[in-house]
Formats: C-alpha cells, structure tokens, sequence
C-alpha cells in the first residue's frame, strides 16, 4: 500500500550551524503549519536560490543544462517524490513522461528538487515522513523555540538567498540588472555585496 503522499513548497534556506558547507532548504506543507529540513551542499543550495530569487545565472547551471534537455525532447516531469529517509539521508525519485513512456528515476533530493522548480514540478514527500521528521510552526511561535530552524533574524525568517552566491556571481548579476534598468534587483544586490564588505 502506498504511503499517502505530502505536497510540499519551497520556502526558503535557513542557517545550518552542524554542518560546515551545507544549507538548510525548508520545504512547507501545501495548506498546513508542518516543515521539513532537508540538508543540501553549497552548489546545489546556490542553484535552487537562483530559481527562488527568479534571476538567472551567468552561465546556465547542471539543473538549468538537464531542464533545457527533457524540455527539447518533450520529456516532461511529473512529480518529484521524497519517499525514505534513511541514516540522514532523503532519498527522491523524479517521475518522468514521454508521450505513454513513463519512468521513475533516482536522484539526489537537492538535484530533484532544482529540477522541479525549474519545471515547476509538483514536490511531495510521504505522510509518513512528515509524521517523523516535520517540525509543526503555530502562528505567532516563537522563533527561539525553533532556533534549528529559523536564522534569528529579526526581519526575515529565512536566510536571504542571495548570501549563497559569489562575488563573482553577484557582480555579475549586477551588471545584468543594471543593463536592463532593474534597479530594485541592483539595490538589492548592492546591499548583499555591502553586507560581505563591511564584515
């Protein structure tokens, strides 16, 4: 019997202070008060903060190159389904169709979930995951009872994701709002590269 299935959002990145190199990805219960961490590294954290802030990179990504792919061949994807978590590890399949072909295919949460958002591919996980592992927020919860999860700060919740690019990226990025006359993103942008300077 099949585990009834989860659907999940992306809510944003929080601080992960166990684990040098790795970002903590918050993923929402669809219509509930339920999250679910899932640890992922720098590069993967820096791929799916460039789909939340809706800006491209410089030069396309490994999830931006395998997007373009399944897209030219109308491959086209389903679902992504977290379905175990096993000695600290999420295990995801992405579930593929091609015209009456469909597959099911293993990947790493953090590449299926890049992936999804790019396709803007339904996110799910298993009730029983969520019963295990899932936080519950209340409204107007404290944020010091959850420190594991949220970054402290006083005006944000999450972390910005903006923190996980480089400078190279950020000058970049700059550049490109600038030339299209995106000075709310400049603004932004600027700010981040200020914050990195003053500390």
């Amino acid at each position: 019997m099949i585990d009834k299935k989860v659907k999940l959002s992306v809510l944003g990145f929080s601080f992960n202070q166990t684990q040098s190199g790795t970002y903590g990805l918050v993923l929402a219960e669809e219509d509930g008060v339920r999250r679910l961490m899932v640890v992922v590294g720098t590069p993967e954290a820096q791929s799916i903060a460039f789909k939340l802030q809706n800006t491209s990179p410089p030069r396309p990504l490994t999830h931006d190159l395998f997007y373009s792919f399944i897209s030219e061949w109308g491959i086209v994807l389903q679902e992504v389904l977290i379905y175990k978590y096993d000695n600290g590890i999420f295990y995801s399949k992405l579930m593929f169709k091609q015209g009456e072909k469909e597959i099911s295919i293993e990947s790493r949460t953090s590449d299926a979930i890049g992936i999804a958002l790019r396709s803007k591919s339904p996110i799910y996980t298993t009730e029983e995951i969520m019963q295990k592992l899932a936080i519950v927020f209340s409204e107007g919860e404290d944020d010091i009872d959850n420190k594991e999860i949220v970054s402290g700060n006083d005006t944000t919740e999450y972390m910005d994701s903006y923190a996980l690019l480089s400078e190279e990226e950020l000058n970049s990025m700059l550049q490109e709002a600038i030339d299209n006359e995106d000075y709310e993103l400049a603004s932004v942008l600027r700010d981040e590269m200020d914050k990195r300077f003053n500390h």
